[in-house]
């Protein structure tokens, strides 16, 4: 019997025996038997599979009967949470002998035994945190040891008050740890103990950051495996890209530069190197936003060079303390001389930048970075990843040519398994071709106006996504006085609490930007009208962008521009229809998607089969007719 085969069969018995007795999705079986397929053959494949589809289990059910040692990656930490506490439990009471599966994080999600002492001692918490010197309260401390002494895994999501702060005083990031060998609680190490438990798992999940630094490595992060499922996989490029690249803040020389401080007496090397971070502000901040097409010029490149030498003669301060120090001392200076390194590594490489690296200065001007990142990926991926392991791309999204962008071999395909909901019959699609065009700056009462007509069609119950804060703000401050129902805006609380709201009150609006353009999950009444402000195409001025588009030349927008915003739009849509039962009208306030001559079906065709009108009264009686149901 075939993988295919032998997968099909699980899934058949799985599926029967969801919550009222479930239901046997071709779509699903379709890709359970690609998934297959390459897996069996060593091979490789790109599956879109639209909401609804089931695509958990499509690749659960193949990856648990095959036997193969696997890695999931998920594009959140939410996920890989669902993954491992509710679909792999429920897979494992179907697929014969069990799924023996675990969970791994980045090693700042797990509580550091040793910081945690060094918290409890004298001074506690206060000597290497650049951000806070107060130390944690005893309350605190307290609280941390009986997590540390009660938790399975130290994962601070098992955590539900614990604040940055206070977290990043009991943790260590990869660049500061000085490796379980070195340190004095590495006995004891919760996340050596969470990699111990990855290396023993058959099915290992994952978030995508993680494996994007495994791959970037060499395979230093995660154990050696068969497969790899890549899900939500139209993030992959970027998140690979981001993963591989490099950042420089003035923040990181101030860190550096207090975690030495707590453990070498004489001052001169630490103020040297807090006085590098305030140079390398005053340097950075001014060019905020550029470029560096050529490398740093001779004045950064000057700073650079100096920055490196005291950060250098830190390190060599740092290797000076004795061996014999007490236990506190020589755990703060392994991180701190890790911290160092790091930094160094870090400097060469933007200060010697390679022809296929974007160098740039970005964030706020209160701490500018220079950052560094590859261009494209393919070739690493093509590399380090797909060469040595069968592999699977997938998402509800996916670009036509995600799988050449991710460097998968020629001639991979994608293939569509579409989705089970009845999207011709449940959705409408609204798009005003009387609007101005967005791109200019007359059509903001228009705009509003529009927005406002089609929230109180539907009374409320209205998802707006823009593609800026200042269009949201601006959009808030000028309708949540007008309107009966409460309209929750992004930034007002956590993202969940956010969500938890919406969902709980049926007639709230809820007002956000890209973050909530995707991973968002809203079935039922209380979604029923998705507003899109614009056509989220990427910012002109994006300099990771920009260096693609010199890349691609002539062909820049076809391949650049136009499918980050087909995918981004189809995922902004497909907020509106999340169960078989949920109906809506997804309206995009943008008139080009109706009028564009030379693109606009390539965004339609991304999106999925809705009805189509441009008439706003259709709009109104659909929805006016949902309101009138509850």
């Amino acid at each position: 019997m075939s993988l295919a085969e032998r997968a099909l069969e699980v899934l058949d018995q799985a599926t029967a025996a969801l919550p009222g007795g479930g239901e046997r999705r071709e779509g699903q079986r379709v890709m359970a038997g690609a998934v297959a397929a390459a897996i069996e053959s060593d091979g490789h494949a790109a599956i879109q599979a639209g909401t609804g589809t089931g695509k958990s289990l499509a690749y659960l059910v193949p990856v648990a009967s095959s036997g193969r040692r696997t890695v999931i990656a998920t594009a959140t930490k939410a996920l890989q949470d669902q993954l491992a506490g509710k679909d792999l439990p429920f897979l494992a009471t179907h697929v014969p002998g069990g799924v023996d599966f675990a969970v791994l994080k980045g090693r700042s999600n797990y509580l550091c035994l040793q910081r945690l002492d060094e918290a409890d001692g004298d001074g506690g918490g206060r000597l290497d945190i650049a951000v806070d010197d107060d130390p944690l309260d005893p309350a605190t401390v307290a609280r941390l040891r009986t997590f540390a002494a009660t938790s399975a895994t130290g994962d601070r999501a098992e955590l539900d008050d614990v604040d940055d702060r206070t977290w990043r005083l009991v943790s260590v990031g990869r660049d500061e740890c000085p490796g379980a060998s070195r340190c004095p609680r590495g006995d004891d190490c919760l996340a050596e103990r969470a990699r111990a438990r990855a290396a023993a798992a058959d099915v290992l999940v994952v978030n995508l950051h993680l494996y994007a630094i495994d791959v970037t490595t060499d395979g230093m992060v995660l154990p050696d495996h068969d497969v790899v499922i890549v899900d939500e996989a139209h993030q992959l490029e970027d998140v690979v890209a981001q993963a591989a690249g490099v950042e420089l803040t003035p923040g990181r020389l101030t860190a550096v530069a207090r975690s030495a401080g707590a453990v070498l007496a004489d001052r001169e090397a630490v103020d040297a190197v807090e006085e590098g971070a305030g140079l390398l502000h005053e340097r950075l901040g001014p060019l905020v936003g550029d470029r560096l097409a050529a490398g740093p010029d001779e004045e950064l490149g000057t700073t650079l060079d100096l920055v490196r030498g005291r950060v250098a003669k830190l390190l060599d301060a740092l290797r000076a303390v004795p061996d014999d120090a007490p236990t506190e001392v020589t755990a703060r200076t392994l991180r701190a001389r890790q911290a160092a390194t790091a930094v160094v590594d870090d400097i060469d490489a933007v200060r010697w930048p390679t022809d296929t690296d974007v160098l740039w200065i970005d964030g706020p001007p209160s701490n500018p970075g220079l950052r560094s990142t590859p261009v494209a990926i393919d070739e690493l991926l093509a590399q380090s990843l797909w060469s040595k392991r069968a592999g699977v791309l997938t998402s509800a999204t996916l670009p036509p040519a995600v799988a050449a962008s991710a460097g998968m071999p020629p001639g991979t395909e994608t293939t569509d398994v579409g989705s089970p909901f009845d999207y011709e019959n449940n959705a409408l699609l609204y798009c005003p071709t009387d609007l101005p065009d967005p791109r200019s700056a007359d059509g903001r009462e228009a705009r509003l106006a529009e927005l406002e007509a089609l929230i109180v069609a539907a009374g409320g119950r209205t998802l707006a996504l823009f593609t800026s804060w200042a269009a949201m703000r601006d959009a808030e401050k000028h309708l949540a006085p007008r309107l009966p129902w409460p309209v929750v805006m992004q930034g007002e609380g956590s993202k969940a609490a956010l969500l938890d709201r919406f969902v709980s009150e049926e007639e709230t609006s809820l007002f956000a930007t890209m973050s909530f353009w995707q991973g968002v999950d809203i079935p039922g009444a209380t979604c029923t009208l998705v507003v899109i402000d614009r056509l989220p195409f990427p910012r002109p001025d994006d300099p990771v962008l920009q260096a693609r588009r010199d890349r691609a030349g002539k062909a820049a927008f076809r391949t650049i521009d136009l499918p980050r915003a087909a995918t981004l739009l189809a995922q902004g849509a497909g907020r509106l229809i999340r169960t078989a039962d949920d109906r809506g009208v997804v309206a995009v306030l943008d008139p080009r998607l109706a009028t564009a001559r030379s693109y606009r079906w390539d965004l339609i065709r991304a999106l999925p089969p809705m009805r189509r009108t441009k008439e706003r009264a259709d709009a109104e009686d659909l929805l006016r007719s949902l309101r009138d149901e509850r």
